[in-house]
C-alpha cells in the first residue's frame, strides 16, 4: 500500500499528536524537577524493528529523532502484551549514552500482532555512583558512574518485576524520586499504546503499518533534497573541549565532510583518542548513531520547516568513527560527561555546514549547558536532597539575518527554564542572581546571543555539581568578520576576599553560606561588527546588553550622553576597518596561540602515532608527547614524531591495536 501525499501528511500529524500526548502525560505525572520542569526526556513511537518514525516537538528533547532501538530490542528474546523493558547501559546496543538516561519501551499489539513500540527515556537526577547526580569528569571507568542495567523486563505481562525494581532502588540516593519518575514513564508508554490503537481505528491496520515506514522514506527524500543544495566538495573543521580531564589538555574533535550529490560522509579521523575521564561518547562506531546526527536535524529543520523529523533524515549521511577514539571508546571507558564532546561535535558540524552554506548558517552557539545540582540536607525537613537546580544556557550564534537568541540558543537548547520559586521550594538553596551578562556576546553585524549569569547560595554542608562546564578557554567562534564570544567564568564566593576561580571543576565542596556563580559562554557574531546599524548598537546599550565602552571598542560606535556621535563614529569605524581580522572564522586569541604549536600537520602526526598503539595507552602517550613538545624549540621540524621517539625510549609502549 502506498499512501498519497495528503494522506501521508495527515497521518504524520496524527502520529506526532500521539507522541505529544505521551510527552504531556510524562510532564504532568513526573516527580523530579529535571523531568517535569527542565524536560530532559523523549516520547516516541518506533517500528517493530526499532526505527523512530514519529516524535514530539513541543516538549522535551527535540532533536533525538534519529534513534535506532534495533539492537536493544533484539536483546529481549520474546515480547508479550503488558511487557515493559528497561536499560540505561551505554554498552548494550549503544542507544543510551550515559547512565542517568533511563530508556524504557513497550510492545504494542493489535489482535495479537506486534505493530510497533512506544518508547522513550528520562534523565534521572541520580543513579548512584561515586558522586551525587552520578556525573563527573573525574570518573575513569563506567563502573564508577552508577548502577548499570542491561536490557531487562521491568514489567512482565503488566506485573512489576520485583527483582529488577529492588536492585534499581537499592543503588540510588533518592529512590522515591527515581520511582516517581519511572512510574510517569510507564504512564507515558501506556498513553502511547492507547493512541496507537486510536490511530489503527482511524486509519486501519494496513495504512498504519505501511504509513510508519513511508514517513521514514519521505524524510529521507527531504534530507536528500537539502543535501543537493550544498556544493559538492570536501570541507574540514575542528573544535576543542577545554580539558580532557581536570586541569588536563584540550580535547580535539575534527571532521572531514565530503558532499557528493545527495549524500554526506563524515570522517572523524583526527579526533582525540578515548580519554581516561568521563568525556567519552559511546557510539559503538555506528555510522548513523543519533548523537552524531543531532546537528543535522537542527540545521535541516531550520532550512526546511516541513521536514518530517524521524530516522529517515539520517539515511543519506554516513560517519566514520575510529575505534578507541573519544567518539567511539572501548568498554569500560567512563561516559557520564559525554555532553561536552558531543556538544563540540555539533559545533564542528555547524562549522562544516557554514563552509558549505555560508549565507545560511549561524556563528557558533554557546556550546555548552551547565547543569547545577545540589546534594545536601534540607534543614527544613531533615531529608537528604539530590536535585537539579537549573540548566544555565548561553546564547545562540548570530545568524545571517538576525541576532542570536539571548541565554537560550543553539545546541542543547531544548531544556526548559525551571521557575525560581520551584527551585527554592524543592531545594534548600537561594537563587541570588539570574540574569543576562552584559558584553558577553560575540560582536557582529548580527551579534551573538548573550550569556547567562546565575548565582546560588547554600545553607548546609554538601556538594554542588556544576556539570558540563566548558568554553572558559576556547571561545565560541564568529564567522565572516563576526567576533568570538567572551569565555565562560565559574566562581566560588565571587566579589569577596575568599573568591575562587573553580575553572572547569565539576564537583564543588560547599560550606554553609557559600555562593556559586556560573557565567556561561555566549554566541559568536555573524558579519563585521562595523557594519551593524549604529541605532541597533545604541538600543543594545540602552537594554544593558552592550556597554558604552564595548560599543566603541567592538562596534566603532561612539555614544555620548545617550546619543550617537555620528562624526566620531564614522572616523572610528574607518580606523578600525584597517585593523579588522579577515577569514571565514574568528576563533579568538587562545585558540590561535594554541594552534601555532598544534597545527593540523602536528595533529595528523599525533593521530597516526596513536592509531598504531593499543587504545588503553593512547591517553597516556598523548599527555607524554604534549609535555615533550612543550619543552622543544618552537621551530623544530617533525617535533611530534621526535617527541614520540623520546617517549618510547622511556616507556615500553606496545605496538598494534588492542582488541
Amino acid at each position: 500500500m502506498t499512501l498519497d501525499n495528503v494522506t501521508l501528511r495527515v497521518f504524520a500529524n496524527h502520529c506526532r499528536a500521539a507522541a505529544e500526548s505521551m510527552a504531556y502525560t510524562l510532564i504532568r505525572t513526573a516527580y523530579s524537577a529535571f523531568v517535569k520542569e527542565s524536560q530532559d526526556f523523549t516520547s516516541t513511537l518506533i517500528t517493530p524493528d526499532g526505527q523512530t518514525f514519529t516524535y514530539h516537538q513541543d516538549t522535551g528533547v527535540t532533536w533525538m529523532v534519529g534513534v535506532d532501538y534495533g539492537d536493544i530490542l533484539s536483546r529481549i528474546p520474546v515480547y508479550e502484551e503488558g511487557d515493559i523493558c528497561i536499560t540505561n547501559d551505554p554498552y548494550s546496543g549503544f542507544v543510551c549514552t550515559h547512565l542517568p538516561d533511563l530508556y524504557i519501551w513497550k510492545p504494542v499489539f493489535h489482535e495479537g500482532v506486534l505493530v510497533c513500540f512506544a518508547a522513550g527515556f528520562i534523565h534521572n537526577t541520580d543513579v548512584g555512583g561515586a558522586y551525587p547526580a552520578s556525573m563527573s569528569r573525574l570518573n575513569t571507568e563506567v563502573f564508577q558512574e552508577g548502577i548499570r542495567v542491561p536490557p531487562k523486563k521491568l514489567l512482565r505481562r503488566g506485573k512489576l518485576n520485583e527483582d529488577v525494581y529492588d536492585i534499581l532502588m537499592a543503588n540510588v540516593r533518592i529512590p522515591e524520586q527515581n520511582w516517581g519518575d519511572l512510574k510517569a514513564q510507564i504512564a507515558s508508554l501506556n498513553t502511547g499504546e492507547r493512541k496507537v490503537h486510536e490511530l489503527i481505528a482511524k486509519f486501519g491496520l494496513d495504512t498504519f503499518r505501511a504509513g510508519m515506514y513511508q514517513l521514514i522514506d519521505h524524510a529521507e527524500r527531504q534530507a536528500r533534497d537539502l543535501i543537493r543544495r550544498m556544493p559538492d566538495g570536501v570541507y574540514e573543521f575542528s573544535d576543542f573541549v577545554d580539558e580532557d580531564s581536570e586541569g588536563g589538555l584540550p580535547v580535539r574533535v575534527a571532521a572531514r565532510m565530503t558532499v557528493r550529490g545527495d549524500e554526506l560522509e563524515l570522517d572523524f579521523t583526527g579526533s582525540d583518542p578515548q580519554l581516561a575521564s568521563a568525556l567519552n561518547v559511546p557510539t559503538g562506531g555506528k555510522e548513523r548513531h543519533w548523537i552524531i546526527m543531532v546537528a543535522f536535524f537542527t540545521a535541516f529543520y531550520s532550512l526546511d520547516p516541513t521536514l518530517l523529523l524521524n530516522i529517515g533524515v539520517t539515511r543519506p549521511i554516513r560517519a566514520l568513527l575510529p575505534e578507541g577514539s573519544v567518539l567511539n571508546p572501548h568498554f569500560p571507558a567512563a561516559v557520564a560527561s559525554r555532553t561536552m564532546p558531543a556538544t563540540r561535535l555539533q559545533d564542528v558540524i555547524f562549522g562544516l555546514l557554514s563552509l558549505a552554506l555560508p549565507e545560511h548558517m549561524p556563528a557558533a552557539p554557546a556550546g555548552t549547558v551547565i547543569i547545577l545540582n545540589a546534594a545536601t540536607t534540607d534543614e527544613r525537613t531533615g531529608k537528604r536532597v539530590v536535585a537539579a537546580i537549573n540548566p544555565v544556557y548561553g546564547g545562540g550564534g548570530g545568524m545571517p539575518f538576525a541576532d542570536g537568541p539571548n541565554g537560550a540558543g543553539g545546541n542543547n537548547s531544548f531544556l526548559q527554564n525551571t521557575p525560581i520559586e520551584i527551585t527554592e521550594a524543592e531545594t534548600p538553596i537561594r537563587v541570588l542572581r539570574y540574569a543576562l551578562e552584559c558584553d558577553s556576546a560575540g560582536a557582529g553585524t548580527y551579534r551573538g546571543g548573550l550569556a547567562t549569569n546565575m548565582e546560588i547560595q547554600v545553607f548546609s554542608p554538601g556538594t554542588v555539581t556544576a556539570r558540563n562546564k566548558d568554553r572558559s578557554h576556547f571561545q565560541s567562534w564568529g564567522v565572516l568578520g563576526g567576533r568570538p564570544a567572551k569565555p565562560a567564568r565559574y566562581l566560588l564566593n565571587a566579589d569577596s576576599p575568599h573568591e575562587q576561580n573553580t575553572g572547569n571543576t565539576d564537583i564543588i565542596r560547599v560550606e554553609p553560606g557559600d555562593r556559586v556563580r556560573v557565567v556561561s559562554s555566549a554566541g559568536g557574531g555573524w558579519g563585521s561588527p562595523l557594519e551593524r546599524d549604529p541605532e541597533r548598537v545604541l538600543r543594545d546599550v540602552r537594554h544593558g546588553f552592550v556597554s558604552v565602552v564595548a560599543a566603541s571598542h567592538e562596534y566603532g560606535v561612539v555614544i555620548r550622553e545617550g546619543r550617537i556621535d555620528v562624526p566620531e563614529t564614522e572616523r572610528l569605524r574607518q580606523r578600525l576597518a584597517r585593523e579588522a581580522p579577515c577569514g571565514h572564522f574568528d576563533f579568538g586569541p587562545l585558540r590561535e596561540e594554541y594552534e601555532r604549536v598544534w597545527t593540523p600537520a602536528n595533529y595528523q602526526a599525533l593521530t597516526e602515532i596513536l592509531a598504531g598503539i593499543p587504545a588503553h595507552w593512547r591517553f597516556f602517550v598523548k599527555h607524554k608527547i604534549f609535555a615533550v613538545v612543550a619543552a622543544q624549540p618552537q621551530d623544530q621540524d617533525d617535533r611530534v614524531r621526535q617527541a614520540y621517539a623520546r617517549v618510547r625510549q622511556e616507556f615500553a609502549i606496545p605496538q598494534g591495536k588492542s582488541l
